[in-house]
Order: C-alpha cells, then sequence, then structure tokens
C-alpha cells in the first residue's frame, strides 16, 4: 500500500455532521503558485500551477468594492475566508474548507468520543441539514431521528451559513430542540434533545440461532477491526459458526482503513478496493492476507440507504470476492476520496482527489451498490430515505447538488434505496443465510465452504 496510513488516514465520514467522505492526508505544496501574464490567458488555464493575473486584479476589485460600500463593515478576515469557501463552492459536495475546530473535531470523531448528539448530515444548498443516518445508541437514534429527515432549524433559529452544524455540539446534559421535516409527515415537527458524550460502541454482536451470528458494525473507527475480531471470537467460543450476518444498514462510514481490515479477516485472498485519482498520492490498492476468521462460514451483508463510503467497500469487496451474498437495499453510493490539505493557521482545505472501486473495477460513485436479494420497509410505499424538496429527491449521492458523475449514473431502472429499520430485515437475511449454508453443505459434504453467490 504506497499510502503512510495514520489515525486521519483514508476516512469516509465525519460523524457529528459533514457528509461521509474517505480521507488522507496530504502535504501542501512546497512552492507557492505562479501568476502568470495577462497576455497569455490560455496558457494561464491550462498550467494548473499558474494564477491569471487578470483574475488577481478581478478579485481584488471586488474586494476593495465590498470594503468601501458594503451596508455594514466587513472584516479582512471574514472576506477572505468567505473567498477561500467560494473557491470550493462550485466543486463536489464532499469538498469543502475546514475551521480548525472542525479539523479538531475529525480527530475526536474518529476515535469515536465527541460532544453532541450522535448523527451524521449533509448540508444542502438551502442550509438545511439532510440526516444521512443517526448513529446507534446515541440522542438522535433514541429521539427517533431517521435517516432522511431534514433539519430546518436549530432551536426555532434558521440554519445560518457560518454556524452550520456547529449548534449541534454542545456541553453533555444541555438541550437543544431540532424542527424537522419528514416525508409523509403532514408538517414539520420539533424534537428536543439531550447533547451527551457520543461514545460509540461500533460493534455489537449476538446468535440470532445455535450456530448462526450476527454482528452489527454502526459506524468503522479507529477501534473496530479490532473489536469486530472480538466479537467474532466471541460468538466462536461454543463452537465455529455456520453462517454471519453482517448488518451494515444506516452505517455511514469511518476509517477506511478499518473496513479494509475488517474485510481482510474474512477474506484469504484477493483486492480489497482500490482508488485512483490524478496525482500518484490519490493512487492505492488494498489487498487481502491470508486467514479467513471465518474458516470459509457463509456471509449475508445487510445494506440500506444509510449504508455509505466505507460501509459501502466492505460490502463490495465481500461480494466480488465471492464471499457474501449482499441482502436489503440500493446503498448511498459514495465512491470518492477526500483529501485533507493541513494549512499553517491549523485550518484545512478537504479536497475530493479519487475514487474507489471495488475487486471488479466498478465505481460505486453516484449509483450505489444493488442487492442481490432487494427487501423492502415492512410499511411499503414509497423509500423512506427520501425527502422531496422543490421537486428534487436528496438523499443519495447521485441526488446531491454537484456530485461527481458515477460511471453507470443514469441508467434505466435507477431508483434511490429504503431505510430498513427494525428486526425483519434480519430475519430476510437470516433465510438467505441458511440457504447459502445449505448450498455450501450440498457442494462440499462436512464443510460449511465457502460462499458462492
Amino acid at each position: 500500500m504506497p499510502l503512510r496510513l495514520s489515525l486521519a488516514t483514508l476516512t469516509v465520514a465525519l460523524f457529528a455532521g459533514a457528509p461521509a467522505w474517505a480521507q488522507q492526508q496530504a502535504p501542501l505544496p512546497d512552492k507557492p503558485p505562479v501568476v502568470a501574464p495577462s497576455d497569455d490567458p490560455d496558457a494561464a488555464e491550462n498550467a494548473p500551477s499558474r494564477v491569471p493575473l487578470e483574475e488577481i486584479r478581478r478579485y481584488v476589485a471586488v474586494f476593495n468594492a465590498v470594503k468601501e460600500a458594503y451596508v455594514e463593515p466587513v472584516g479582512d478576515r471574514q472576506l477572505m475566508q468567505s473567498a477561500i469557501r467560494g473557491l470550493l463552492l462550485d466543486l463536489d459536495p464532499h469538498s469543502t474548507y475546514f475551521d480548525k475546530a472542525d479539523s479538531d473535531a475529525f480527530d475526536e470523531q474518529a476515535t469515536g468520543a465527541y460532544e453532541g448528539i450522535g448523527v451524521e448530515l449533509q448540508q444542502q444548498p438551502d442550509r438545511t441539514l439532510l440526516v444521512v443516518s443517526p448513529i446507534d445508541d446515541t440522542p438522535a437514534a433514541k429521539a427517533g431521528i431517521k435517516s432522511g429527515d431534514l433539519i430546518t432549524a436549530i432551536d426555532g433559529k434558521p440554519i445560518s451559513a457560518e454556524d452550520g452544524m456547529e449548534p449541534l455540539r454542545g456541553e453533555p446534559g444541555s438541550k437543544i430542540t431540532l424542527t424537522i421535516v419528514r416525508d409523509g409527515a403532514p408538517k414539520p415537527f420539533d424534537v428536543t434533545l439531550v447533547r451527551d458524550t457520543i461514545r460509540i460502541a461500533s460493534v455489537r454482536s449476538r446468535l440470532l440461532e445455535p450456530g448462526y451470528g450476527y454482528v452489527r458494525i454502526s459506524a468503522f473507527q479507529t477501534d473496530t477491526a479490532a473489536d469486530f475480531q472480538k466479537q467474532v471470537d466471541k460468538l466462536q467460543e461454543g463452537g465455529r459458526l455456520r453462517g454471519l450476518v453482517l448488518d451494515l444498514r444506516s452505517n455511514p462510514g469511518g476509517l477506511l482503513l478499518a473496513a479494509v481490515q475488517v474485510a481482510d479477516d474474512l477474506l484469504d485472498k484477493g483486492n480489497i478496493v482500490s482508488t485512483r485519482g490524478r496525482s500518484p498520492i490519490s493512487e492505492s490498492k488494498f489487498d487481502a492476507t491470508p486467514g479467513d476468521r471465518l474458516n470459509g462460514a457463509p456471509v449475508v451483508v445487510l445494506v440500506d440507504a444509510g449504508s455509505a463510503s466505507a460501509s459501502e467497500v466492505l460490502a463490495g469487496a465481500l461480494r466480488d470476492n465471492d464471499r457474501a451474498r449482499v441482502v436489503g437495499s440500493r446503498t448511498f453510493g459514495k465512491g470518492s476520496v477526500q483529501t485533507v490539505l493541513p494549512l499553517d493557521n491549523g485550518d484545512s482545505v478537504k479536497l475530493t482527489t479519487a475514487r474507489y472501486y471495488t475487486p471488479s473495477g466498478k465505481s460505486i460513485q453516484a449509483s450505489g451498490i444493488v442487492p442481490d436479494v432487494v427487501v423492502k420497509p415492512e410499511s411499503g410505499g414509497k423509500p423512506g430515505s427520501v425527502v422531496e424538496q422543490d421537486g428534487q429527491l436528496y438523499i443519495t449521492e447521485a441526488t446531491l447538488p454537484g456530485h461527481l458523475r458515477g460511471d453507470d449514473e443514469g441508467q434505466a431502472g435507477y431508483t434511490p434505496g429504503d431505510v430498513l429499520d427494525g428486526d425483519a430485515p434480519i430475519n430476510a437475511a437470516l433465510v438467505e443465510l441458511k440457504k447459502a449454508v445449505a448450498t455450501a453443505r450440498a457442494a462440499s459434504p462436512g464443510s460449511a465452504g465457502k460462499q458462492l453467490r
């Protein structure tokens, strides 16, 4: 693996209020950009390290106009911050500017401990906040916040461009009221939550039936891979499992390395994921090492519309290697990698630099993973993960304004996935797991065998 890995390396989601992403650290360029002469605009446009002088002049003219003529005084720092954010505004929705507080918050959340309500969000062009997924056993989940909910106000106030998601964080024990627009609800309603220190137990397990295990991964954190190993070993204390249901529903992602390690625990060989971009630092490939913790026992992966990024990487890796069947609903479709460029003042720039590909060479950007076996919500009707706003559906990567176009985007038959709550999807996954066990036994009597699609 050519990339140096660290805590902040290859991350797919920021849990407390930024869109799901894959992240890697990268240094800033050693040399400053060259200012191109104004009489050579074509050369300036085609040379990535050149800044056209005429554009700098235009920027300075607008800067001075705002300083001198705007109805209220505007500080230099505020204008410069706005200009920097504006550089990223028309790129894809996952490229953004981080101030120091956001950068520090990322480090906290990657370890699974921070102060807030426990929800993964995507800010919309109108400043409202779309819930990608609540995190298990957090104030948001306990209050009934669902994937697809749209937060339109915080404590009765519209969400400001400056504060964004920051008001969701706060001292444990403090209250916050969210105004929610929910698909199917006749009108907006308020939900009051109590902030807490979010310590996410990202892995839980239990036996569904003797010999049939269940592992739930709610997010990918620093300790997720180690916790997964412990939980699988615990399930097998009374004997090897006949099969395993791996539940990734509404898992917004997290550290990609953690997802790669979980995949490696279930694979003897084969590619897990690769990333491709314009620069060498964006190129990486992760392959499995020998050793399958389940000794080939069949696996069924359960996903839904809230499964994003690292969880999609894991599901794609296991399916493409014929190691698991995927059950549930079409996933979110977040298939891009972001690089965090640290700045000397403690701020940073998060920039989309690559796409990731499953072992079959497929990019899931804006298309997601379509399960082998589709499960519908018990309530039926239209997808529970979809919020309609101004005629536009906002829940999947494909419907985010300015998203990177996917290789398979626009194909006939595309429909967003459903959010699958409750135990019914687990029962459906167990049915498929038993079928896989029976098939494996028939193919190799006396052994669970490898899962085949």
